[in-house]
């Protein structure tokens, strides 16, 4: 079962689009497109990002 947590290889800030990206399986550029267009057009994108790298984990190493 996939769980949802701020990625560790895919990251720009904290790893929560890219953790989100991993988790929904699709391109992670597509989620950063995303969470840009609702910062712009006046949500309130920041305070939920920001939101999400204080409460999700961070991923876990795979076992090798």
């Amino acid at each position: 079962m996939k769980k949802l947590c701020k990625s560790n290889t895919n990251k720009k800030i904290c790893g929560v689009c890219g953790g989100i990206a991993e988790y929904l399986n699709t391109d992670a550029t597509l989620i950063r497109l995303a969470f840009l267009l609702v910062c712009t057009l006046g949500g309130s994108g920041v305070l939920a990002y920001f939101a999400a790298a204080l409460i999700l984990p961070e991923a876990r190493e795979a076992a090798e």
